[in-house]
């Protein structure tokens, strides 16, 4: 019995290579050539060198007798594998019985009919927005989610166009009646209107009578009412003498002016009082130039009024690192606002504004 032993090979890198000394590997796609010989090959490449995108590109020509192939390595036609992964071919000397191994591209070739047009590339579209290239891949790859969610936007920006239209037509069609500058002076006067009501007291527009337009309870609710009520007896057991040392003192003259001429008993006088108490802390607060969380404890005033005051006419600012109220000139004209709507229902709907422009030691413009 004898044994025999195959022959054996070694394999030699042939170094670097460069895209030129690529082999060739060919897929015919209607079938098998069976005879490879006759077969005339011709490699084209791309004459633009020096585009790194185009520079390897190629396409490979087959010839034959009766029919001719061609494949390339770029567009749709070419094989995604050449740019998923590598291909080698090995060529085996015989006689050293080494083989070397060199880097291949595979072509798909394709019969070329004669009289049929060959498909062009058809080049990017350059106008598509990021957006319209996303919805083209959302039509062509999308799940049923994104594609309804996509053809939800369509029509809701379908709808948006043509609300956009009739908007634009009504506002030209209003325009065109009314005139432009008066237009803008009714702008002007809603700003107004709108700046204005931030500093107002709730307004009651159904309001039946006068003394409900700025309702009481929008001023002073039932709770802080009844918390007035010990700081209301003081001011109403001040003396003559001492009303009379808060005038000379540069006291807050509207409201001494209420504690002259209080009601002699009952609740009208008690309302009086406590309401005179309530608007000298808005004098006084008027008059501050920088504010403490102390503000009011020297006249005993309730906490839930101080906190009141400091929440609805205060601002808060920060500094250094610490935060502290302010009274903005905004806040001064809310501030004068309430005093004013105060004094209407101290005063039966009438009101000295002589003595708050006084008190609050405001502008008259203001």
């Amino acid at each position: 019995m004898t044994t025999t032993m195959a022959t054996s090979c070694s394999l030699v890198c042939c170094g670097e290579e460069q895209e030129l000394d690529k082999a060739v590997i060919v897929r015919f796609s209607n079938g098998s050539v069976k005879n490879a010989e006759k077969l005339d090959f011709t490699t084209f490449k791309n004459a633009d060198e020096s585009n790194p995108r185009k520079k390897s590109r190629r396409i490979l020509v087959a010839e034959s007798d009766r029919l001719s192939y061609v494949g390339n390595n770029f567009g749709t036609g070419s094989l995604k594998c050449n740019s998923l992964c590598k291909y080698f071919v090995g060529v085996l000397d015989k006689q050293t019985m080494q083989m070397e191994i060199h880097s291949a591209q595979l072509f798909n070739m394709q019969p070329l009919i004669p009289g049929e047009a060959i498909e062009m590339e058809k080049p990017q579209d350059t106008t598509q927005t990021y957006r319209d290239k996303v919805d083209s891949l959302v039509e062509a790859f999308g799940t049923n989610k994104q594609k309804r969610a996509l053809s939800s936007r369509r029509l809701n920006q379908v709808g948006s166009d043509t609300l956009h239209q009739a908007v634009a037509k009504a506002a030209n069609t209003v325009i065109d009646q009314k005139g432009l500058e008066a237009l803008q002076q009714e702008v002007a006067d809603t700003d107004s209107q709108a700046e204005l009501a931030l500093h107002l007291p709730p307004c009651n527009t159904d309001a039946d009578k006068p003394e409900n337009v700025y309702q009481f309870d929008d001023l002073l609710s039932p709770v802080e009412f009844g918390a007035l009520e010990q700081a209301g007896s003081k001011m109403a057991a001040l003396t003559p003498e001492e009303l009379q040392k808060k005038k000379d003192d540069g006291g807050c003259l509207s409201v001494v002016k209420h504690l002259e001429h209080m009601p002699s008993e009952g609740a009208a006088r008690e309302k009086t009082a406590r309401c005179a108490f309530y608007l000298s802390m808005l004098l006084q607060l008027a008059r501050q130039k920088s504010i403490t969380r102390k503000f009011g404890q020297e006249e005993d005033c309730p906490r839930i009024i101080q906190s009141k005051l400091l929440k609805t006419f205060t601002v808060d600012t920060f500094n250094n690192g610490r935060v502290q109220n302010k009274l903005s000139a905004s806040m001064r004209a809310k501030l004068a606002a309430y005093c004013l709507a105060l004094l209407l229902h101290m005063g039966h709907m009438t009101a000295d504004l002589t003595l708050l422009h006084r008190d609050l030691g405001i502008t008259e413009a203001r």
